[in-house]
């Protein structure tokens, strides 16, 4: 066992006014499963950057063992995935760990560029945890992985240790940490425990800060009230010194003093009890996430069915990739398209959504049937939200509305969308279809890169609005909640 520490860790991109850390220091146990959590564009990969030394920064990182990226980088003149195995790890080792993963050691033979996304994920991660003495740092290992996939890669990770996990995926944390690091709106923890124990005690901790709040706020009002009578009081008394005699008696101006110096003294202490209750409302509500409600305008079709496929098979370059598919799309429905990774569900969403791709069987789509897609990748986004806007004839003044509920702040609004982190890009998306009114909405793993927080926001807004909805998505979590049917292909 070693220790992981950090040390008054501060660091901001060159350029940049927007500090991402400052002063953070943490203890890290190296055997420990700590899922790292946190909003878009908080620092999540930028604090594994900064622990693999690619970054310069102030402060101090100590550690007795040695750090590990996933994904690893894939040269261009790699050809077979044995090649990513790096000089001194022995080869059985990571044929046992595939093993472990219930993954044939075929794939370390096979061209690199033949491997999926998921098939990917399971080299790198077997060749890493090879390592000896090797802390690693995972990054969202789980994009584009299907449900099955997911699984795999969560029970694999939970018979290990030594690792920091960055997902959003609430399921898999839950299987395999066994330690929360939450990057929060103001201050970074670490908390004993699974995703599910660490959000149930933020949600406490949360309505704890909020009603001590509220009653903060009591006490300094009542406070100010007191201060200003008991000045007041003061004041009156002081003056009746200047009085008139009463019964031919002078007033007693030692007497008078004693008590505007009394109700002064009282004024203070009120004041003093007033700048301490000031001082802890300060310290309340600083790392409270604030959901908003997200509204979404669904058109309704005429008639009950938008959508139906008999027979449905999709070819590339005369190569089935998908079905034979015979199923229907109904109004009120949210479909979920299931099936292991190259089944073909992206294809599907392309061809409904006009892609001229090639085909055999019947695909019959309801005429004039407004659709709004938000496709896998984000890699074209470029220019300024503006731009977009403009482009896709969508209200700017709204769009905007609804990424700032989703946790954008307006500096980044004049910001040019390639330095947009790959979450923030997705909310890009998603905000845009939001805008856009439609019989019907399909997403294509619409949750990849979106933090936990906006994830929840968008279930509720779904659960709300009961829009019509063709989906690919693998966050189960996501799927108990809103899926109403599912399409289950095969390869």
């Amino acid at each position: 066992m070693s220790l992981i520490n950090l040390s008054n860790l501060t660091f901001a991109y060159e350029g940049s006014d927007d500090t991402i850390f400052h002063q953070v220091s943490l203890r890290m146990d190296s055997t420990w499963k700590l899922g790292l959590v946190g909003r878009n564009g908080k620092g999540k990969t930028t604090l594994l950057k900064l622990l693999m030394g690619e970054y310069p920064y102030s402060g101090t990182i100590s550690s007795d063992g040695n750090f590990a990226y996933f994904p690893m980088e894939i040269k261009e003149d790699t050809w077979m995935a044995m090649e990513l195995i790096p000089e001194g790890v022995p080869l059985w080792k990571v044929q046992r760990e595939l093993s472990l993963m219930g993954t044939e050691e075929e794939l370390l033979y096979r061209p690199i560029q033949t491997l999926s996304g998921g098939e990917k994920t399971r080299v790198m991660l077997a060749v890493l945890f090879a390592r000896e003495n090797c802390f690693l740092l995972i990054d969202e290992p789980t994009d584009h992985l299907d449900i099955q996939a997911r699984r795999q890669v969560g029970a694999y990770l939970n018979k290990k240790q030594g690792f920091i996990l960055v997902s959003h995926d609430r399921t898999l944390l839950d299987a395999c940490t066994d330690h929360i690091l939450a990057i929060n709106r103001a201050t970074i923890e670490i908390q004993k425990g699974n995703f599910s124990s660490w959000y149930e005690n933020r949600q406490k901790r949360d309505a704890y800060e909020r009603d001590e709040h509220k009653k903060q706020v009591r006490e300094i009002n009542k406070l100010e009230k007191a201060a200003r009578q008991t000045a007041g009081w003061s004041d009156k008394i002081e003056k009746t010194k200047k009085g008139h005699k009463v019964s031919g008696l002078k007033p007693d101006k030692g007497y008078i003093g004693h008590q505007a110096a009394k109700m002064m003294k009282r004024s203070k202490a009120a004041e003093s009890r007033k700048d301490k209750a000031i001082q802890k409302k300060k310290t309340l509500l600083i790392d409270v996430e604030k959901i908003f409600s997200l509204k979404l305008e669904p058109l309704q079709y005429h008639t009950q069915s938008l959508i139906t496929m008999n027979d449905l098979a999709i070819y590339y370059q005369d190569q089935p990739v998908c079905g034979p598919v015979t199923a229907q799309i109904c109004q009120g429905e949210r479909i979920l398209l299931t099936g292991p990774n190259g089944s073909g569900k992206t294809s599907i969403l392309k061809l409904i959504t006009g892609e001229p791709l090639d085909y055999t069987g019947e695909l019959h789509i309801g005429s004039r049937l407004m659709i709004s897609y938000v496709p896998q990748e984000t890699g074209l986004l470029t220019g300024t939200l503006r731009e977009y806007a403009r482009m896709w004839k969508i209200d700017e003044s709204r769009f905007k509305a609804i990424l700032n509920k989703m946790d954008f702040s307006k500096e980044q609004f004049d910001k040019p969308m390639e330095v947009f982190s790959r979450g923030q890009k997705k909310k890009v998306m998603l905000a845009r279809s939001l805008c856009q009114s439609a019989h019907l909405y399909i997403w294509d793993e619409p949750f990849n890169y979106i933090d936990l927080f906006s994830r929840m926001q968008i279930e509720e807004l779904i659960l709300a609005a009961q829009p019509t909805m063709l989906l690919v998505e693998h966050d189960l979590a996501f799927i108990e909640k809103a899926a109403t049917g599912t399409i289950a292909l095969g390869r």
